[in-house]
């Protein structure tokens, strides 16, 4: 069996379309948000992971949403580039204007249809959700053939009426349909009944590709998408990492390993180059500031680390033993520990590239480089993720403002002082504080030579790696008003790593001003 889509052309029966929503609902998670160059980025980085679709963003949010998709129409062309949008005349005006430049482009509108979505959120009748489900695959067409309607909160909307709506969305036009578990309620068993009972109660429901878009306030999310799969749904919505909104969505690498190592099983495939699912979750960590834990599945830290003896007896023996797949098929190596002082230039670029980062440009090269051999001087040993760390701190944003010295005075007699010198908007200044410890003093000195009304609301220090002589890797979390952000240093000094952290939160910050807030959707 297969699909005639008017995108892809005949897709069979086993292959799976994956529609990655990073950029959309990825970035609806609180202090994720991304400026244009971070998102064409990300953006281009997912095209080379070989996702089918990327849901770039909500046009009618604001004006910088709708440039951010606009932009990535024009410059990413292997996946189609989708648009968001209510099923409202304004919402998908914008989101034909910001797809028009796309190879090929998509509209996805939705509107909500559970009870109590209907009564509370949209104050609306029944029959007139349905009226605004025509309306809205009827003028999404306008501009593509390539339309997707959802259903929000569809998998808590009454089995009948779903039909109803679903089989107006095929009626005027949507080519997919994505039945949403908004909230993360639903259990798999109750997902795989959802799609089983579509594709055989609705009129033409042959004729569409039916989609997967789960919640993991249960932490079902990857469950419930994979028995999505069993039902009938033949497209993965997910991200990167798992973000969105509140716990977050479907994660893309946990879901496309799942089934390409239990293809026994599912019997399904994906367009994904499974080897760049680590530098794609790295490049999405430095861009957003958040790392992933470290017993995340696929690509945490510890996910093929073992420290039983029971379990190094067994890898040595036998690596089946204890992995069931191997680190080189999502993006780790093996080897970890071969760079050091002597290293030159070549070797480092050859480690970046080994490493996944493959479109730095030449000044972030060199900086990354000098802080390497800096740190080499100070570091018997230099791992994998010391290069990863020092590299993601260059290349996350400074546009406003950065660090370029710190000296700190203290001890147990005198309270700590921090003399520091900063670049704001290129203009160099110097301010000095004293503060209870030298991490407050650094953060007091900063908002002398940058004042600002943002307060801390988190600051975590974690070593990047073993011994005494480890980077420190900081996060700090600052909130102003409605705002919440968060930011990233590293660096082997960890009150360095902290300033480093603070400015990084505070260029968010800045950005987040400028952009405005788009206004939060559920998926």
């Amino acid at each position: 069996m297969s699909f005639n889509h008017p995108s892809f052309g005949q897709i069979s029966d086993d292959r799976v379309i994956i529609f990655d929503t990073t950029l959309r609902d990825g970035e609806q998670s609180p202090g994720f948000s991304m400026n244009l160059d971070e998102k064409l980025r990300m953006a281009r980085a997912l095209a080379a992971l070989g996702v089918d679709v990327i849901e770039a963003g909500f046009p009618a949010a604001s004006e910088g949403d709708f440039e951010s998709v606009r932009q990535i129409a024009e410059h990413v062309h292997e996946p189609v580039i989708c648009g968001l949008a209510r099923s409202a005349p304004r919402d998908i005006e914008a989101a034909g204007k910001a797809i028009k430049q796309a190879k090929r482009g998509r509209i996805h509108n939705f509107i909500s249809t559970s009870p109590l979505h209907m009564k509370y959120k949209l104050k609306m009748e029944p029959e007139r959700v349905l009226e605004l489900i025509a309306f809205g695959n009827k003028e999404s067409r306008r501009y593509t053939d390539d339309v997707e309607w959802s259903a929000e909160d569809g998998s808590r909307t009454e089995p009948e009426f779903l039909c109803r709506c679903v089989e107006a969305a095929i009626a005027n036009g949507a080519t997919t349909i994505n039945i949403p578990d908004t909230v993360g309620f639903a259990t798999p068993d109750e997902m795989k009944a959802l799609f089983t009972m579509l594709k055989e109660r609705v009129p033409g429901a042959e004729k569409v590709i039916f989609s997967t878009h789960n919640h993991n306030d249960l932490g079902l999310a990857v469950g419930n998408t994979l028995a999505a799969l069993e039902g009938g749904a033949r497209q993965i919505e997910c991200t990167i990492n798992g973000i969105g909104e509140r716990a977050g969505n479907a994660a893309l690498e946990e879901v496309v390993m799942a089934l390409r190592t239990r293809h026994d099983r599912y019997g399904k495939t994906t367009g994904i180059e499974t080897p760049r699912l680590l530098s794609v979750s790295r490049l999405l960590a430095t861009i957003t500031g958040f790392d992933v834990q470290p017993n995340k599945a696929i690509v945490g830290r510890n996910a093929f680390a073992h420290e039983s003896g029971i379990h190094q007896d067994g890898i040595l023996k036998h690596a089946g033993t204890y992995e069931i797949m191997t680190p080189e098929s999502v993006g780790w190596t093996k080897t970890s520990l071969i760079l050091g002082k002597h290293s030159g230039r070549a070797a480092f670029r050859d480690k970046l590239k080994a490493l996944g980062y493959e479109d730095l440009d030449e000044e972030t090269i060199n900086t990354a480089f000098q802080r390497f051999k800096a740190l080499a001087d100070q570091k018997k040993s230099v791992y994998d993720d010391d290069v990863r760390a020092l590299v993601d701190d260059e290349t996350r944003d400074h546009a406003h403002i950065s660090l370029t010295t710190l000296e700190l005075h203290g001890g147990t007699r005198d309270a700590a002082r921090v003399v520091l010198g900063l670049e704001v908007n290129g203009v160099p200044c110097e301010a000095s504080a004293v503060g209870n410890g030298p991490v407050d003093a650094a953060f007091r000195a900063i908002g002398e030579a940058f004042p600002h009304e943002a307060t801390l609301a988190l600051f975590s220090v974690a070593n990047v790696t073993e011994g005494t002589d480890a980077q420190a890797r900081t996060t700090v979390r600052l909130q102003e008003g409605g705002r919440l952000v968060d930011g990233q240093g590293s660096d082997a000094d960890t009150v360095v790593s902290a300033a480093r952290a603070y400015i990084h939160a505070l260029n968010k910050l800045l950005v987040k001003r400028q952009r405005g807030e788009p206004e939060e959707l559920e998926g």
